[in-house]
C-alpha cells in the first residue's frame, strides 16, 4: 500500500535544501547537488508542482533563527504542502524542538516526508516512531560531532600549539610555533603601540596620536590564493585596543579567552559570540612560550590601566582615564561616608568634587561636597615631598624625552622608504627584463614604475615635513633651567609649561585611591599609595564666603598688629621681606595694604600712637639710656628692659616708662670720678 495519495499530489512538493556553514558551500558541492537532485526525485513520483526552499544555505541546524524552516512550517500549516523532501533527517533540523514541530505540523494536516531511505506519513505510530529516532540520532551526532573536535582543540592548546589565527607582528613557522615577523617595519609599528601607551595611559590617546601622526599600523588579511597578507592603513580604535589587550605581545599563549552565551529570545536560541571572560577563567595560559614586544608585567599593568579606564563598564571600582579639567584628584577620590566614587563639577574655571551617589540611588541627601583647589594644593605637596629624591632623574629622561619627541614618527618613515625604495627598484627590474619593442608589456610596467617612485617621493616629503616640525635643540641655558627644576621639583610642579595631564599622570602613579570625609569644618583624607602605605591629611574648609583668594587668618592678623607701628608702606616692606604674598600670590604695595585695611575696618597709623601707648622705638630707648643700638637690643632679649617685636623685621617697641627708670637708676649709681677708689663725703 503506497503512502502517497491523490491529495498528497495535489499539493505540493516542497525540497528542503541547506549546508550549515559557508565553507561547506564552497567545498561540498557534492552534498548541495545531491539536495537539489532531489526536485528531480519528487517529479518522479508524480509531483507536477515542486518548490525548492534553499533560504537557509549556511545557517546552522541546531536552534538558530532560519528564515527557510520558517516559511517550511508556514506553508504546512497553510495545508500547501503534500510531501516535505530532503536527503536525510540532519537536514531538516538538529534540534529536538524544530524536529518534533515538523513532525506534529505534518502529522496535523496529512504532509508526508520523504528521504533517502523511504517515505514516513508522520500519522503513522510506526512511521511516527521512527521519524523520533531519525530526529533524536541527528541531535546526537551533532553533539558528538561537536564534543570531540572540541576537546581535539583544547588538547592541542594545552601543548600551546594551536594557532586558529596569527596576530599581527608574528608568523607562524611549521603548524606549531610562532615567532616575530622578520619585518622591521612591522615591529617598530607595533612597539609604538606599546610605547605611547606608556606614555599616554589611554587607548584612545593612543589611537589619536597615531592618526594624527599619520602612522599607519600593520592589518593582515587571507586573501583565497595569496594566503596571508600583511597590508598598512590608519589605525582604527578596535585595532589598537586588540593589540594592547592580546597576551601574545607579552610572549604568553592563551586560548578561551571569549566564550559564547547563550540566550532563548522569542522562542529561539540565539547565541553570542566572543563574550571576553576574565584572565582566572582562560582555558588555558602558557607564560614565556616565544619573544614578546613587554614583559608579563607591563602586560598584567596595562591591563590595569584600561580597566581602570572603562568607567562605563567598571562602575564604581574603576577610575577613569586622566581627563581635561584644572581638578587633578578626579577619579581617586572616594566618598568615606557610603564608599561611592566621588565626581568632579565646574562653575566656571573654579571646581569642586561631590558625592551624590545617595541622592540618585536612594533619594537621601547629598554626602559631602567641598571645593578642590585645597586638595589638591595637599596631595600635591604630599606627593612633591616623597618624589623630591627622583627629580634629577626625572629631569634626565624629559631631555632623554625631547631628544627623541619625533623620533618614533621618523623610524616609521624611514622603514616605509626603505619598503617603497625596494618596490621601485624591483618594477625597475621588471621593466629592464621585458623586450622595449613589446609596448603591451612595457607600457604596462613603466606605468607600475613611475607609481612606485611617485611612492617614494610621497614618503620623502613626509620625512622633510617631521624633520621641519622638529623643535630646535636645547641649549646649554636650556638644560640647565630644566636640571634645576629637576633638584626643585616644587618649582616644576607649579611652572605654567606643566600640564594638569602631567600631574594627573604622576598622581595616578602614586595613589591606587584617596578616601574622603568631611567631619565639622575640616576634610579628611587618607591618601592610600600604591605600594600599601597610608598618609592621612586633614585641611580646614572654607568658611561662608570665603573663597580661594582669602588671606590667612595669620597674616591678617600681623597686618593688625603692624597698622599700630608703622605706616602702609612700611607694612608692604615688611610683608614681602616675610615671604607674605596677597590671596592671589602678588607682592604688596602701599595701595594694596590700604584697601586691604579698608576692606577689615584697620584704622590707619597715627605717629603719635607710640607716645599714646607710652612706647618708643629701640633707637630711642638707645639714645635715652646712652648706649649703642646693639647693647640696647641684647638688653631687651635678657629681661633687662621689656620690649616686643611682633614678627622678624618688625621694629621693637619698648616700653618709655621702664627705659626713663633704667636711667634714673643708672645715674644715682654712677661714680663722681673716673677713680673708683674715691669716696664720698655727706654734708649735714
Amino acid at each position: 500500500m503506497t503512502k502517497i495519495t491523490a491529495d498528497h499530489l495535489a499539493r505540493g512538493a516542497f525540497v528542503y535544501v541547506r549546508q550549515s556553514t559557508p565553507d561547506q558551500l564552497v567545498h561540498n558541492q557534492e552534498s548541495l547537488r545531491r539536495q537539489y537532485g532531489l526536485a528531480g526525485r519528487a517529479k518522479e513520483l508524480g509531483w507536477a508542482t515542486v518548490e525548492v526552499v534553499d533560504d537557509d544555505l549556511g545557517r546552522s541546524g541546531g536552534g538558530v533563527t532560519r528564515p527557510g524552516f520558517e516559511r517550511l512550517l508556514a506553508a504546512i500549516c497553510d495545508g500547501r504542502v503534500g510531501a516535505v523532501f530532503a536527503i536525510e533527517a540532519s537536514r531538516l533540523a538538529r534540534n529536538g524542538r524544530d524536529w518534533h514541530t515538523l513532525i506534529e505540523f505534518c502529522g496535523l494536516v496529512g504532509t508526508v516526508i520523504v528521504d533517502e531511505d523511504g517515505i514516513y506519513d508522520a500519522r503513522h505510530s510506526n512511521d511516527r516512531l521512527l521519524l523520533g529516532m531519525k530526529g533524536t540520532m541527528s541531535e546526537l551526532e551533532l553533539s558528538l560531532f561537536r564534543q570531540r573536535s572540541h576537546e581535539a582543540l583544547k588538547q592541542k592548546a594545552r601543548r600551546g600549539a594551536l594557532f586558529l589565527g596569527v596576530a599581527v607582528g608574528y608568523v607562524k613557522i611549521g603548524r606549531e610555533r610562532i615567532e616575530k615577523d622578520p619585518d622591521q617595519q612591522v615591529q617598530a609599528a607595533v612597539g609604538i603601540v606599546f610605547a605611547k601607551f606608556a606614555e599616554l595611559q589611554s587607548v584612545r590617546q593612543v589611537h589619536l596620536w597615531l592618526r594624527e601622526e599619520g602612522i599607519a599600523l600593520p592589518a593582515a588579511r587571507h586573501g583565497a590564493v595569496e594566503g596571508r597578507i600583511v597590508g598598512w592603513r590608519l589605525p582604527l580604535y578596535g585595532a589598537v585596543h586588540a593589540i594592547l589587550t592580546n597576551p601574545v605581545y607579552a610572549g604568553a599563549y592563551a586560548f578561551g579567552r571569549t566564550t559564547n552565551k547563550v540566550s532563548v529570545e522569542e522562542g529561539r536560541k540565539r547565541v553570542r559570540r566572543g563574550m571576553r571572560r576574565p584572565l582566572a577563567e582562560w582555558d588555558v595560559l602558557l607564560k614565556d612560550q616565544h619573544e614578546g614586544y613587554i614583559s608579563w608585567t607591563e602586560f598584567e599593568r596595562n591591563q590595569r590601566v584600561i580597566a581602570d579606564n572603562a568607567t562605563g563598564k567598571g562602575g564604581a571600582v574603576a577610575r577613569g582615564a586622566a581627563r581635561q579639567g584644572e581638578l587633578l584628584l578626579a577619579g581617586l577620590l572616594r566618598c568615606g561616608h557610603c564608599g561611592r566614587k566621588m565626581y568632579v563639577a565646574y562653575g566656571g574655571k573654579a571646581g569642586r568634587y561631590h558625592c551624590e551617589g545617595a541622592l540618585v540611588n536612594h533619594g537621601a541627601q547629598r554626602c559631602i561636597s567641598f571645593g578642590g583647589l585645597r586638595a589638591d594644593q595637599a596631595v600635591g605637596a604630599d606627593v612633591l615631598r616623597v618624589l623630591k629624591p627622583f627629580g634629577v632623574d626625572a629631569a634626565v629622561r624629559a631631555l632623554d624625552a625631547l631628544a627623541g619627541k619625533t623620533s618614533a614618527a621618523r623610524r616609521q618613515l624611514e622603514l616605509a622608504l626603505q619598503r617603497a625604495r625596494f618596490e621601485a627598484a624591483h618594477a625597475r627590474r621588471q621593466y629592464d627584463a621585458v623586450d622595449p619593442t613589446n609596448r603591451l608589456v612595457a607600457g604596462e610596467l613603466e606605468r607600475r614604475w613611475n607609481e612606485a617612485l611617485q611612492v617614494v617621493r610621497g614618503i620623502e616629503d613626509e620625512i622633510a615635513a617631521v624633520d621641519a616640525r622638529k623643535p630646535a635643540p636645547l641649549g646649554e641655558r636650556e638644560r640647565e633651567q630644566l636640571m634645576r627644576l629637576g633638584h626643585d621639583l616644587e618649582l616644576a610642579w607649579s611652572h605654567p609649561a606643566a600640564t594638569s595631564a602631567a600631574r594627573k599622570r604622576i598622581l595616578r602613579a602614586a595613589f591606587n585611591e584617596i578616601v574622603v570625609r568631611v567631619e565639622a569644618e575640616h576634610i579628611e583624607m587618607v591618601l592610600h599609595w600604591q605600594g600599601g602605605d597610608h598618609t592621612a591629611i586633614k585641611l580646614k574648609k572654607n568658611g561662608v564666603g570665603k573663597h580661594r583668594w582669602t588671606i590667612p587668618e595669620d597674616t591678617l592678623s600681623l597686618v593688625r598688629e603692624l597698622a599700630r607701628l608703622m605706616p602702609d608702606r612700611q607694612i608692604a616692606r615688611l610683608l614681602n621681606r616675610a615671604g607674605k604674598p596677597t590671596g592671589r600670590g602678588n607682592g604688596w604695595t602701599q595701595a594694596r595694604v590700604c584697601s586691604f585695611r579698608s576692606h577689615y575696618g584697620i584704622a590707619v597709623h597715627r605717629p603719635d600712637e607710640w607716645a599714646e601707648r607710652g612706647e618708643i622705638t629701640l633707637e630711642a630707648a638707645a639714645q635715652i639710656m646712652d648706649v649703642s643700638v646693639m647693647t640696647a637690643l641684647r638688653m631687651v632679649r635678657l629681661g633687662i628692659v621689656k620690649g616686643r617685636q611682633i614678627c622678624r623685621g618688625a621694629p621693637w617697641a619698648i616700653e618709655a616708662e621702664v627705659v626713663a627708670a633704667y636711667r634714673a637708676r643708672k645715674e644715682s649709681q654712677r661714680p663722681l670720678t673716673a677713680n673708683s677708689a674715691q669716696g664720698c663725703l655727706d654734708f649735714q
